[in-house]
Formats: C-alpha cells, structure tokens, sequence
C-alpha cells in the first residue's frame, strides 16, 4: 500500500498558500502510480472559516485518490464537519454534536486508517479527549488483526524545538498506555510540527509529515523567525508491505516555473 501524507496547508483565501497546497496536489497527480489514499493531518484551514473549507474542498476534491483528513488546531469542529464531511456531527448519534471531536475510521485495501481528532478547541496545544480514547480502544479492538494506522495532528514526543515542545500532545503517556501490546498498529502519522521527522513512541514508529505552508526553523538553523517561509512544501511517502513494515520517503516540491519567489 502507498499512502501520500501531507499536513499544515494553512489555507486562507491567499494567493501563497493556495499555491503551495496546489504545487503538492499537482505533484501527487502526476505520480505514475496513484497512491492508495492521500492522509492529510490538520491545520487544513489557517482560521477555520466556512470560506476557508470551501477553498479547501475544492482543492483536495482534485486529487485523483481517496482523501482522508483529521482536524488541527487551526481548524474549527464545525465548520470542517460542514465544509469537508458534510455531517452536521459524528454518524450514527442519537444527537449529533458538531462540537465534538472528529474520529473516523477509513478501509484502504487490506488495512484500517484512523483518523483521530487531538484538538482542544481553542488552544494551540492537543489532548485526546476521554471519548477519543475510548472510541481508539474500541474500534483497535473490533479490528483485532487487521493492521490499523493511527493518524491525528499533534505530535506525542518532543521535537527538540522549545515552542513547539510547549504545544504537542499533552496526554501521549495514555496513548502510549492504550497502543501498548497492540502489535497490529504499524505506525502513527501526525502533523502539526512543520518539518519531516522520525522516531519511534510506544515501540511503533511515529512519522511526521512535512509543512504544506511552511517549514519549521530549527534552534540550530540560522535564519530569522519561527518558520522558513521559502524553503517549499513537502510531502510525506509511507509504503506497507506484506509484513506491515512501513518505509517513508519524503519530498520536497519545487516550482516549476522560474519565479521562485514565495
């Protein structure tokens, strides 16, 4: 299986966001195999404004592959369940909640994508709230065999990077708790961090995808500023062989043209 793994478009209705997010889209349309499904992990919308979604729909409604997303802290419960799922809230509830978080499990081929909801509404940092958790346990149960990916936005282990270590998963020792065991789970795929990145938490490996919008600045990089605003956006390979080994490539996407100017 080949999944394409963006994160952190950042859309806002301006003319350079759009352009990176479309540069990644055209690049993974032009790829001689279609991935089997494209993952993208939060921060979708810069604001999260119904406008905002509706530039995205249109964006990601392009890509010639199942696309499946997860919101970030930018993005806003509501409005992305309205603007990219339709769903006034989560199926199958007696009583939707549009403001509750956002999990969803995907089939792609042979394996299980879950597509887990990590934000606190309001705040830059993430948790995974008690009904996350229960409905992660659940459903990794009712899977039993079949190899599940676990996918949300905030990153569960340190960066090495002080302001985004103030702002990742606060509550990774209860998911490390509940993956503990579960030897059916490959990896677990995040976003949120601005920059390419791997290791391992809870013995499993944990990939993190590169910036659409931006690429994070390390405290050894020179240069000013959080973010490096010109360096391009990337993109994030994962393939899943028949031993559930998962091996990550990942790209950066040049302009074509020769105004390279951002």
């Amino acid at each position: 299986m080949l999944l394409a793994h963006i994160s952190d478009l950042h859309l806002d209705g301006g003319a350079r966001a759009a352009e990176r997010a479309a540069r990644v889209v055209t690049y993974i349309n032009a790829m001689s195999r279609r991935p089997d499904a494209v993952l993208v992990t939060g921060d979708i919308a810069d604001h999260g404004t119904p406008a905002e979604y509706a530039e995205a729909a249109e964006l990601l409604a392009r890509i010639d592959a199942p696309v499946l997303t997860c919101p970030g802290n930018h993005d806003d419960r509501a409005a992305y369940r309205k603007g990219l799922l339709d769903l006034p809230g989560e199926p199958g509830g007696a009583a939707p909640d549009p403001y509750a978080p956002v999990n969803r499990l995907h089939r792609v081929g042979d394996y299980a994508i879950l597509m887990c909801d990590s934000t606190i509404p309001g705040e830059d940092g993430g948790a995974l709230e008690d009904t996350t958790l229960e409905w992660l346990a659940r459903t990794l149960d009712a899977l039993d065999d079949t190899p599940a990916l676990i996918a949300f936005h905030h990153p569960p282990t340190v960066i090495h990077h002080e302001y985004l270590d103030s702002i990742n998963l606060s509550n990774a020792d209860r998911l490390a708790e509940l993956l503990a065991g579960r030897a059916h789970v490959p990896a677990v795929l995040v976003g949120h961090a601005h920059t390419s990145a791997a290791t391992t938490f809870a013995g499993l490996p944990l990939l993190i995808a590169p910036g659409v919008t931006s690429t994070l600045r390390m405290p050894w990089e020179t240069g000013e500023g959080l973010v490096n605003i010109v360096s391009p956006p990337g993109v994030a390979f994962h393939v899943l062989d028949e031993d559930r080994r998962i091996m990550s490539h990942f790209r950066v996407v040049e302009r074509t043209d020769a105004h390279p100017a951002e």
